[in-house]
């Protein structure tokens, strides 16, 4: 559930296309319960926020004051590689990746995100990282199924962070503690200037050294001791 979708799509894609995805707390998973999301304003299906998510993503990058500067430049041609094999994967492509020129770089590799539909029962797709500006929409039984893979895949493969929406205290603390036990720290109903991108503040180390995203240290293995890994939550106040 969300309290505005429109804001929180508009804050996860802004995710999505800094530094066109190619930094290490950028989003790639997304689940979304496929009988939709409950707002104020009823139900929002499935279908409906994949639509918002790609009429985001696409103000974003047509924005010529916004989009060069924000998706930036593509490091490796590689990664230009992995987003159009990202088309071939086995679901519904909602945006395919285009290029266009930055006015004041004209020579940068430049590659918009490309958006898929997965089913969840396909974890064989999304339990890898996929470089790059690859957005993937995963189509869940519902919220409990959503929470379960979250975990699973931090469990077994790492996240450095993870967002979560939700208007139900329960379903809120619920996450929190799924998530504490694969050492994850979620940010709660982001929709303003604070990305989950932005997760340098919660521990000592850059992440939690709890999961496999961050359990190694060039220090003495004296010195890596269980008082550094901590998992913190957050959520803005309320005005």
């Amino acid at each position: 559930s969300a309290e505005d979708i429109d804001k929180a799509v508009a804050n996860l894609t802004f995710s999505v296309n800094l530094y066109s995805g190619q930094m290490c707390t950028a989003p790639q998973n997304f689940y979304v319960p496929k009988d939709g999301i409950k707002t104020p304003n009823g139900v929002v299906s499935f279908d409906e926020f994949a639509q918002k998510f790609v009429d985001s993503v696409n103000g974003l990058v047509d924005n010529p004051k916004a989009g060069p500067f924000v998706l930036g430049a593509v490091q490796n041609k590689k990664t230009l590689d992995r987003v159009a094999d990202a088309e071939n994967l086995p679901g519904k492509v909602w945006l395919k990746s285009r290029t266009f020129e930055n006015p004041m770089f004209k020579k940068a590799r430049i590659a918009t995100p490309v958006v898929v539909e997965i089913d969840a029962s396909k974890e064989d797709v999304f339990s890898k990282e996929l470089f790059g500006p690859i957005a993937l929409l995963i189509k869940t039984k519902d919220t409990d199924e959503s929470i379960a893979l979250a975990q699973k895949m931090a469990m077994a493969h790492g996240a450095i962070s993870c967002a979560a929406y939700t208007t139900d205290a329960n379903v809120r603390e619920k996450i929190a503690d799924e998530m504490s036990l694969a050492a994850t720290p979620v940010s709660f109903n982001l929709t303003g200037g604070i990305y989950m991108n932005q997760n340098a503040a919660f521990s000592d180390f850059h992440v939690t050294g709890g999961n496999p995203s961050g359990n190694a240290s060039f220090t003495n293995p004296e010195y890596v001791t269980k008082r550094f890994t901590w998992v913190g939550h957050r959520e803005p106040v309320k005005a």
